[in-house]
């Protein structure tokens, strides 16, 4: 099943996607949810943000070649930072330039959305807890990321977790193709099975520490080809993450306004 939210008269509504088909979404997203109404052709309703999180969890380091690249050392357990509600925008929505940011790059990642709460979850249960996958651009002002100490203001300001384009419900993502292209240019290509900790060994760990409420992300980490060893983005520029299974998310690089 694919799940999306979809604005319809300026207002946002939970839908079923079949084919190029919005439905209305009946019951909750997280318990049984069935098809209504048919809304129209999704290729003519403007798709937003698919969840709307009270916190994304995010992941650092966690692609073996992505640690090579960056000549760090592999962590001996997941590297775990946050993402507000407020950086997150949908598929086709802006990204906006930050004040005093000269090197903006891009990361490809699967996200993982939770279906229901989750705390201190059992080692092979971890799917019990996932409502669901989708792409995600985990944003990087990769200067204030050196300058500052912590990633709050390289990686959590406003628009700089693009989730989307809608949540894949019934996929196995242990080993998916993920990919990413700047301005059509392939920068990224890798699997899923390529993560340093998986989703499983991702999901204990995360909850441990934090309660994971249903809507709330988990992004996973980013394949090697980032752009500090390929060239960085600009404004103008637009950049596609794509999964196997899930679909393209693509966003646009707007300079400051």
């Amino acid at each position: 099943m694919r799940i999306a939210r979809v604005e319809v008269h300026g207002e946002a509504h939970d839908a079923i996607l079949e084919g190029d088909v919005a439905y209305h979404l009946e019951g909750s997203v997280f318990h049984a949810p069935h098809k209504g109404a048919a809304i129209g052709p999704v290729s003519e309703l403007k798709l937003l943000a698919p969840c709307t999180p009270t916190k994304v969890v995010c992941i650092g380091l966690n692609y073996k070649a992505h640690i090579e690249e960056s000549n760090a050392t592999a962590p001996t357990e997941p590297l775990m930072f946050f993402k507000p509600p407020t950086s997150v925008v949908g598929h086709l929505d802006d990204v906006h330039w930050i004040p005093g940011c000269e090197k903006l790059d891009y990361e490809s990642e699967l996200a993982l959305v939770f279906g229901k709460t989750a705390k201190n979850v059992a080692p092979g249960t971890y799917r019990d807890y996932v409502l669901g996958y989708t792409c995600a651009n985990d944003i990087s002002a990769r200067d204030f990321q050196r300058s500052d100490g912590q990633w709050t203001r390289a990686k959590g300001s406003d628009t700089f977790c693009p989730l989307g384009p809608w949540i894949v419900t019934d996929i196995n993502a242990e080993d998916l193709h993920i990919g990413g292209a700047l301005n059509g240019e392939v920068r990224q290509d890798s699997r899923t099975s390529d993560l340093l900790f998986g989703l499983d060994e991702l999901v204990v760990h995360v909850t441990k520490y934090f309660t994971m409420l249903p809507g709330d992300v988990m992004i996973t980490g980013t394949p090697s080809g980032v752009g500090t060893s390929k060239g960085l983005m600009k404004p103008g520029d637009v950049y596609e993450v794509t999964i196997e299974g899930i679909g393209t998310l693509r966003n646009r690089i707007v300079g400051l306004q």
